[in-house]
């Protein structure tokens, strides 16, 4: 029962993931973090199937790491987010195929701009200016679509955020109890309390 809210700003991407990971009806940890840090300005959450999201996820922070450290300077959102596609893609046409869904947000500090992108499993990807993925989305979306502020503080991002993890908890039966909210903006990424 994996839930996964993503939302941009003015000047911020804000992402918000559940802390539960689980299989079948067994619960086997209610503190993960399925927020990856790639680069001071990007993040990726990730759900899916648990092997599969590990390994794709710490594949992805390694190769974007020596990116960084080959050209010295990291790659901007744009072109994170589209080889992310491309490997997710390509894994597609081989026999051990990834089943990652992905919400991929950073801040682009050469045109200082929020960027997130929707990818799916099957490597479908969109630029989109809010998201989610799992079951929450079902009840999620309409509120994000009715109340997203595109030029909104952070606070008011945090407020919508917080809708759409009421409602998905009002609504949905076996609804995750914690999440981890991380922002990325001109500043960097950090972690923060809703």
């Amino acid at each position: 029962m994996e839930c996964s809210f993503a939302l941009t700003g003015k000047d911020y991407v804000i992402i918000a993931a559940d802390t539960t990971a689980a299989r079948s009806i067994v619960k086997m940890k209610v503190d993960e973090d399925k927020i990856k840090t790639l680069s001071p300005h990007l993040l990726m959450a990730y759900s899916g199937e648990s092997g599969d999201t590990i390994q794709f996820a710490e594949f992805i922070e390694r190769n974007i790491r020596l990116y960084h450290i080959r050209n010295l300077y990291p790659l901007r959102p744009q072109s994170a987010a589209s080889w992310i596609r491309r490997s997710l893609a390509e894994s597609l046409r081989s026999r051990s195929p990834y089943t990652v869904n992905l919400l991929i947000g950073g801040f682009d500090t050469a045109d200082e701009s929020p960027h997130l992108y929707w990818v799916d499993y099957l490597g479908t990807m969109a630029s989109v200016p809010f998201a989610a993925h799992g079951y929450g989305s079902y009840f999620a979306l309409g509120l994000l679509d009715r109340y997203h502020n595109p030029d909104g503080s952070l606070e008011e991002g945090l407020d919508v955020l917080r809708r759409a993890i009421n409602e998905t908890a009002q609504r949905l039966v076996v609804a995750p109890g914690n999440y981890i909210v991380k922002v990325v903006d001109k500043d960097g990424t950090r972690e923060i309390k809703l």
